[in-house]
């Protein structure tokens, strides 16, 4: 049965509407960036670029790093953004677009994020790489979707005790990684934790300006929790909304995050571009192998 018109909306030339994309404009090894500035910063490194294109705050381009074909995505910033851009991605690969059909063959994509994130714990220095092992999902985008195949019911339920979790918010969602992805990529170089994505930048992160919040302890709670071997090492904006719809929807997914600041003990990076451009450098090499 063919998807109606208001569901997968496509340009005029066939493309998927926000990311201006066909299905043969992507790899099926994809490295998302937050900044459509960094997705130069990624592909500078490239022996070769096929294809580039932006719409909007989607920049893409594809090219081969050591004979490896990947492409770079900028995603903007926040759960919602990843929903468009995972939904969009899996579209061009997954639908058949000039008749709107889900394609009976499914293929898999790699998908790992390359961002900037602030350590929760002390042990964790700035200017070091944190692999996410699991996204914990704290802004309830997730929701929108039947999650029940992808949950941990047990930390999720600790965590929630553990917070005094407002029950007037969305139910937390822990979501693991890619073991295969995790494996490609750690090292004795990478930190490995639960990574909290939370739905803003300032109150949703525990920071304050001029508004109160509504707990003022959450984040010493959220970086107190522990599950058997479980922490909270980091807190985001898109880690989780990547894992729960690449789980849902077939794919593999890994977050790499330079780690620039550090919230427990109040530092930042003195050259956040060298941890930065280190993260990349280290990320493309494991790709490659």
């Amino acid at each position: 049965m063919s998807l109606k018109q208001s569901e997968l909306i496509l340009n005029e030339n066939g493309s998927v509407y926000h990311l201006n994309l066909l299905p043969e404009n992507i790899a099926e090894d994809i490295i998302f960036v937050g900044d459509q500035e960094r997705v130069a910063t990624v592909t500078d490194y490239f022996e070769t670029i096929e294809f580039t294109t932006q719409k909007r705050e989607f920049k893409t381009t594809t090219g081969r790093y050591k004979g490896k074909r990947l492409t770079v995505i900028s995603t903007g910033i926040g759960p919602d953004n990843i929903d468009i851009v995972l939904n969009e991605l899996d579209a061009l690969v997954n639908i058949d677009l000039p008749t709107r059909t889900i394609k009976t063959k499914l293929t898999q994509l790699n998908i790992v994020r390359i961002g900037t994130s602030g350590a929760l714990q002390k042990n964790i220095p700035v200017d070091s790489f944190l692999l996410s092992s699991y996204g914990l999902d704290l802004n309830g985008m997730l929701h929108a979707y039947k999650i029940e195949p992808i949950v941990h019911k047990a930390i999720e339920d600790a965590f929630i005790k553990h917070t005094n979790w407002n029950a007037n918010k969305a139910r937390p969602i822990l979501v693991k990684n890619s073991s295969t992805l995790e494996n490609k990529l750690k090292s004795k170089n990478t930190f490995i934790g639960i990574t909290a994505t939370a739905g803003g930048f300032y109150g949703p992160q525990g920071r304050v300006l001029r508004l109160a919040l509504a707990d003022e302890s959450l984040n010493h709670k959220i970086d107190s929790f522990h599950f058997n071997n479980h922490v909270i090492c980091n807190l985001e904006m898109e880690t989780s909304a990547i894992y729960g719809l690449s789980k849902l929807l077939g794919h593999k997914a890994c977050s790499m995050n330079a780690i620039l600041a550090n919230r427990a003990t109040g530092t930042f990076s003195k050259n956040p571009k060298k941890i930065v451009q280190e993260l990349i450098l280290y990320t493309l090499n494991k790709l490659a192998k």
